[in-house]
Order: C-alpha cells, then sequence, then structure tokens
C-alpha cells in the first residue's frame, strides 16, 4: 500500500491507494494487520468527508449509509421528496469509482425490466441474455413500493445471493453490489406495502429527515450556484477508491475484534423484541447478524481497534425498525416504533469492557 495519489485530482488532499498486502512473515503479522486497519479507518473517514460535501446537513444518514456498505449490506431510505437520497446514491458512485444504475419503480414495471430477459437475435437465429440494470455495483431502486411485489421479488435473488437466474442461468453480479431503496412514507396512494421477507433483506433501514436552518441555508447557497436545475453537481468530487478496494475494506472490518459479552448483547438485543412489551413481532436471526456487522462497520469507521458495546447500539435502530411491528393499541396511542425501541435499548443492559 501506498499514501501517494493513484486518481488525477484538482484538489491538494491526496487520495490514498489501498490494495492489498502481499503474504508476510508470522512475525509481522500483528504489526502488519494494526496498519492495515489504520489505513482502512483513514479511508473509511476520508470517504465520509468526501460525502458530506455534496449530501449536506444530513451527516448521520451518511454515515449509515458508509455503515452498510463496509458491512456488505443493502439500505432503505425513507424520507420526503427533495432530500437528497439520490444525490447521495450518485456521489457514493462517484466517490467509490463504481458503476451506478437507477430504476424508476411504476406500478406497470415488470420483473424483467430489472433482472433482464431473452432476446431473439435474427442474424444468429439464436436467443441470446440481455442483462437488466441490476448488474451495476450501486443499484437505486427509486421509490420502490410503487411496483407490485412480484417486481419487487425479482431483486430478492440478487440482493441474497448476489446472482440473478436468467433463462435457467445463474450470473453472478459484480462485486460490491449494494441496492439502495427509497420510498415516500408520506403518500400510499397507489403503493405496495413491502412484505416482510423483502424487509428482512435490508440490513438497515433509514429515516431522512429535513436539515436545519444553517444546514439548509447552505444547501441552497450551493445548488443555487451549480450549473444542474436543481441538484449539486457530483463530478467535483474525488474519487477516494476504487469499487474493488470497498472488497478490501469489508474483508478487514469482518476481522475486527469482538468480544463475546459483545456478541452476546448483539444477540440479546434481537432476541428482547420478540418478547417486549408493545411489539407483536419480533426480529429473526438476521437481525442479529446485522447487529454485529453494523457494529463492525461502525467501529472501523470510527478508527476503532475493537468492536464496543456502543457500535451495537448506534446501529440498533435502523437495523430493528424495520424487522418488528408495533401492537394495535400503541400505534392508536401515537407511540411510533422508534420510540418503542428506545425504551428497549435503554434498558437492555450493555456489558462493560
Amino acid at each position: 500500500m501506498s499514501d501517494q495519489p493513484t486518481h488525477p485530482s484538482n484538489h491538494s488532499e491526496p487520495v490514498v491507494d489501498f490494495t492489498l498486502d502481499p503474504v508476510i512473515e508470522p512475525a509481522a503479522a500483528v504489526s502488519n494487520q494494526t496498519q492495515q486497519r489504520q489505513r482502512a479507518s483513514h479511508l473509511a473517514q476520508a470517504l465520509r468527508n468526501e460525502l458530506q460535501k455534496a449530501v449536506i446537513g444530513q451527516s448521520a444518514v451518511v454515515d449509515d449509509v458508509l455503515t452498510a456498505l463496509i458491512g456488505a449490506g443493502h439500505v432503505l431510505i425513507e424520507g420526503v421528496p427533495g432530500l437528497g437520497k439520490t444525490l447521495l446514491v450518485r456521489a457514493l458512485a462517484r466517490c467509490i469509482g463504481a458503476d451506478f444504475a437507477r430504476i424508476q419503480f411504476t406500478p406497470d414495471l415488470m420483473p424483467s425490466d430489472v433482472t433482464g430477459h431473452a432476446v431473439y437475435d435474427m442474424q444468429t437465429e439464436q436467443f441470446k441474455l440481455r442483462k437488466g440494470p441490476l448488474f451495476t455495483n450501486l443499484l437505486l431502486a427509486d421509490e420502490i413500493n410503487r411496483a407490485p411485489a412480484k417486481t419487487q421479488a425479482a431483486l430478492l435473488e440478487a440482493m441474497q445471493e448476489r446472482q440473478v437466474t436468467l433463462e435457467g442461468r445463474a450470473l453472478p453480479i459484480a462485486q460490491p453490489f449494494m441496492v439502495l431503496a427509497t420510498q415516500n412514507p408520506i403518500e400510499q396512494e397507489g403503493t405496495y406495502p413491502l412484505p416482510e421477507a423483502e424487509l428482512d433483506r435490508f440490513m438497515l433501514k433509514l429515516r431522512m429527515d429535513y436539515p436545519d436552518i444553517a444546514e439548509e441555508l447552505n444547501m441552497v447557497r450551493q445548488v443555487t450556484r451549480s450549473t444542474r436545475a436543481d441538484m449539486l453537481d457530483v463530478q467535483p468530487l474525488r474519487v477516494i477508491l476504487q469499487a474493488k478496494e470497498v472488497q478490501v475494506l469489508q474483508r478487514i472490518a469482518s476481522e475486527l475484534p469482538l468480544d463475546e459479552q459483545v456478541l452476546d448483547y448483539a444477540v440479546r438485543l434481537a432476541r428482547a423484541t420478540r418478547t417486549w412489551p408493545g411489539l407483536t413481532l419480533g426480529a429473526g436471526p438476521r437481525a442479529s447478524i446485522a447487529l454485529v456487522r453494523g457494529g463492525r462497520a461502525r467501529a472501523l469507521l470510527r478508527g476503532g481497534e475493537f468492536v464496543i458495546p456502543d457500535d451495537i447500539k448506534g446501529c440498533a435502530l435502523a437495523v430493528l425498525r424495520h424487522r418488528v411491528r408495533l401492537s394495535p393499541d400503541l400505534d392508536i396511542e401515537g407511540l411510533s416504533v422508534d420510540q418503542v425501541l428506545r425504551q428497549m435499548l435503554d434498558q437492555v443492559p450493555a456489558p462493560r469492557l
């Protein structure tokens, strides 16, 4: 690995080259592992800083999206139009040098519009497979709840298996692969609720809120200077790392030390949702796995040497909120899922390391 720039840039801040180290002697393994971890954390933090230049006023959402990226998961983003959901995905694709595709989900969208289909070639008199927009690194599934369940289900195999079956052939999807789906929480006319099995495939569900006044002023100031009509241009953003190097980040995060007490804490949080008063549906084992993966990603993002309980707790809301269901009586009282989960997080004891 080298600290020299690998991508041309007009900016003074260097781009870090991050590649796999060659095989080394066992005596130097611990030192090299620490060095790799530090460089990985530096890269993740540089990526966060670059994204925040484009996505103004959404620092928590940026952190959560990076948590899912490093944790090799998918994200469902909920928020009213105009908060920068599409901009966030385009900026992320720019900063990691990844392929990007966008699908606008509509009621007449067919599964083959997502996965691809076989086309008859008149010259060769044979069928050829035409791959759909699903074959990319970052897929923006815009307003995913506007398409019927059959079309939504076209994503499931790709999200879980990282492959798509077309005409009986299993075709692998390039890695890294991440689905970022959006939905509007306000407008429910002409929408189809996402089934539980599909929701469970998303590692995190994020809520995008309005920015505060200072951040909105800054946003308006920058956007009105842009050559684009109503959004920031992502071209000036630096390429921090290449898509293949994201896999190295994911590997390093997956190897971060995790104490048995912290692992137990993650599992206890997921299991607590199954018997917690006010929740009629609890989270399954995928939630426990997502909590651990998310905790490791957040530890890397903050530059930690190991995972602490706060890393697990920090991503717990985003991991659990779409995997539980509020009881009707609490719903009538006006309580939200987040309020009940916060009470649970405060009451389930965390280990002291």
